[in-house]
């Protein structure tokens, strides 16, 4: 039996693991009754599969570059397996809580180390086109989770739901454990005379490359999610059938891997990452204007211009997450470090997830409606390609590695 596509798996990995982080938002409603989560608890439920992403993010991958990309993965989705699992029998949302931060610690362990894994998996002519789709792990996982979440919740219930997943992440490290070669491992372990943990951060973050990459990766992350995370709210303030919104919100988060996907093929063919991502955040500002803006009275012309403005918002701007994923090798200070970079990144990202959806929020409440919402994702965005013009003139310095896809076999 022929041996699946490696770098695939890990894809699929990754995708499993973005099914964690969706999971909870259709099951709010009946986590609500069944439970009796209040409005405080179901945003804490919300945010805290962040928790460790916010505290730990850089550590983690600092130690999957000793433990080894493999091990790594297959342990953070035995934790995704657990923890769901034993979350199906929570009576209590502190107890529930508790599980979603240990989620968040799986999600990060399966992850963090799938940029560096893919390198050493696929020919340097396909990298950057891999590590493209790497980066749409996150919308293809969260966007399936939102679709399907509510119908098999009708079907199984919501403890069903966790552990249908959970068996999900079980499956997976299996298959990632026989399909990856272990030489990925040994191949990346640094344990032995090679720098250690502490030394790994150290040099991680006194770079100026992993810093601009988290910061761009930030303001992407407050204003994507900013947007996304409140479309079931803003359609259900407008009057929108549940399923009607649970089908527009799961394709304006699915359309993100457009961008992603593009991203590997453009940057294949020789366009500018930093290019790539200044395109990105000027479709997230025009698309975030069409959406929210205040014009038109209503009607279906008006609906479907502003939904147009979101997919516009959300796709274009993928081009944002698959750039950095595969600028992730590049500005890492070494070999050993590119974990510890991504890491970084999805720390960074974390706190820009915190932070995006209550400040836009707030501005909400402040202005009386989410017209003010393009504000907020302006303002972001416009700090974004701030971050991409110094990175452009970071990567044109003395000294710079070339593209990945330019250099030998990694």
């Amino acid at each position: 039996m022929r041996r699946p596509d490696p770098a695939l798996v890990v894809l699929l990995a990754g995708i499993s693991a973005a099914l964690h982080v969706g999971k909870l938002p259709p099951a709010l409603p009946v986590l609500r009754e069944t439970l009796h989560v209040s409005l405080v608890q179901a945003g804490f439920l919300l945010s805290a599969v962040q928790v460790a992403g916010m505290l730990l993010g850089v550590a983690i991958g600092a130690a999957a570059d000793s433990i080894g990309p493999r091990r790594t993965m297959v342990m953070g989705l035995a934790i995704l397996c657990v923890a769901s699992l034993l979350g199906g029998f929570a009576s209590t949302p502190g107890g529930l809580l508790a599980l979603r931060a240990a989620e968040g610690m799986g999600f990060l362990l399966t992850t963090l180390p799938g940029p560096g894994l893919i390198r050493r998996l696929v020919a340097p002519e396909r990298l950057s086109r891999t590590l493209g789709l790497w980066g749409a792990y996150m919308p293809l996982g969260t966007g399936a989770a939102l679709l399907f979440g509510p119908a098999f919740i009708a079907w199984i219930g919501w403890p069903g739901w966790w552990w249908l997943l959970g068996l999900l992440s079980l499956a997976m490290a299996v298959v990632l454990w026989l399909s990856v070669p272990a030489q990925g491992d040994r191949r990346n372990s640094v344990a032995r005379g090679g720098p250690g943990v502490r030394s790994r951060i150290v040099r991680t973050l006194r770079s100026r490359g992993p810093w601009l990459a988290s910061l761009a990766f930030a303001v992407y992350s407050a204003q994507w999610l900013a947007v996304i995370g409140f479309l079931p709210t803003i359609y259900a303030q407008a009057g929108f059938p549940l399923a009607s919104a649970a089908f527009a919100t799961a394709l304006a988060a699915a359309i993100n891997l457009v961008g992603n996907i593009a991203s590997g093929r453009l940057l294949q063919r020789g366009w500018r990452p930093t290019a790539l991502l200044q395109c990105g955040y000027a479709a997230m500002i025009v698309g975030a204007i069409v959406a929210f803006a205040g014009w038109g009275d209503g009607g279906a012309a008006v609906a479907i211009t502003r939904y147009a403005g979101v997919l516009l918002f959300s796709a274009v701007g993928g081009l944002v997450p698959g750039t950095l994923f595969s600028l992730a090798v590049r500005v890492a200070p070494d070999e050993s470090t590119v974990s510890t970079t991504v890491g970084w990144m999805q720390q960074c990202s974390a706190l820009g997830q915190f932070a995006g959806p209550p400040l836009a929020g707030w501005v909400a409440a402040r202005a009386g409606g989410w017209q003010a919402t393009c504000w907020v994702t302006g303002a972001f965005a416009l700090a974004g390609m701030g971050v991409a013009t110094a990175m452009a003139r970071f990567l044109a310095g003395p000294g710079r590695r070339a593209p990945a896809a330019a250099r030998g076999s990694p």
